[in-house]
């Protein structure tokens, strides 16, 4: 999940390209398998295994953001969100710890198979037992309160076109300056589309140590999303030790109007060598 370049915004499925991720089970060979996906309410594990084109669990992943995969939980009405950081056996079964309220969810496995050119993340339902009760979609909001600290957004998310996001993170009506590098960035921000939970996982510009980034209270991010529509955005960010999560409802502005020459090429057609991912 690491940036090759902030503006190169061509990038593989869910990581900070104009295609999203996670809408799949199974990608280039790799398949997300899980020992059951009914699951009863509360707090429990799940255990999964990420098979590679041989049939195999894999066993080896190249780290990004200091980790070998980053777990996503969020239910069908976008409530729920975690974002957790499972614990891989020696034969390739992973474990991870959930909080889980009955209903429809959406798991996502953000990962980097060595050997393999690209991140990829790869998405699978699970049914959570007992009485559902569904959340509308909160309104559209450009601020979210996290208890005593409030996040402010500014920018668009425009369909196939790279724009700025930026967050602003205050306490108390305070500028937070000193914000905690967390996973090795001072935020983390996850997109899912609305309707088919379409995921786009991005960073900031910059990382913590290099000079010129600072530790608050601004956090930008490069973004793009893959179509018009409804996104709900999951900031991940850490101060006083406490990682906090910050959510948003955003719709898209207009698309930018191409020219056929610019507009990408149809399914099946080869586009301008691989795609970089972030």
């Amino acid at each position: 999940m690491k940036s090759n370049s902030p503006h190169d915004m061509t990038s593989h499925g869910g990581h900070g390209g104009a295609r999203p991720g996670g809408l799949s089970v199974s990608e280039n060979g790799y398949t997300l398998e899980f020992d059951s996906t009914i699951l009863s309410t509360g707090a429990r594990a799940a255990t999964f295994r990420v098979t590679g084109p041989d049939g195999r669990p894999v066993t080896e992943f190249v780290p990004e953001h200091e980790k070998e995969l980053h777990f996503i939980a969020v239910r069908r009405d976008t409530t729920g969100f975690q974002h957790v950081h499972p614990v891989m056996d020696e034969k390739g079964t992973w474990s991870v710890g959930l909080t889980l309220q009955p209903g429809d969810w959406r798991f996502f496995a953000d990962i980097h198979p060595a050997g393999h050119h690209a991140t990829m993340t790869l998405g699978i339902d699970a049914s959570v037992a007992g009485q559902y009760d569904p959340q509308p979609l909160p309104e559209d909001t450009r601020t979210a309160h996290v208890g005593e600290y409030t996040v402010a957004l500014d920018g668009e998310l425009v369909p196939g076109e790279a724009s700025d996001l930026s967050l602003t993170v205050s306490r108390n009506g305070r500028p937070v300056t000193d914000l905690q590098p967390y996973l090795g960035a001072y935020g983390h921000l996850v997109a899912l589309r609305v309707g088919d939970l379409g995921y786009l996982h991005v960073h900031p510009e910059g990382e913590p140590g290099d000079g010129t980034t600072e530790p608050g209270p601004g956090i930008t991010f490069m973004a793009a999303a893959p179509s018009g529509g409804t996104y709900r955005l999951y900031l991940d960010f850490q101060h006083n030790d406490v990682v906090r999560t910050a959510e948003f409802t955003v719709r898209t502005a207009a698309a930018t109007r191409r020219s056929d020459a610019e507009a990408p090429a149809a399914p099946g057609h080869t586009g301008h060598g691989e795609h970089a991912h972030h």
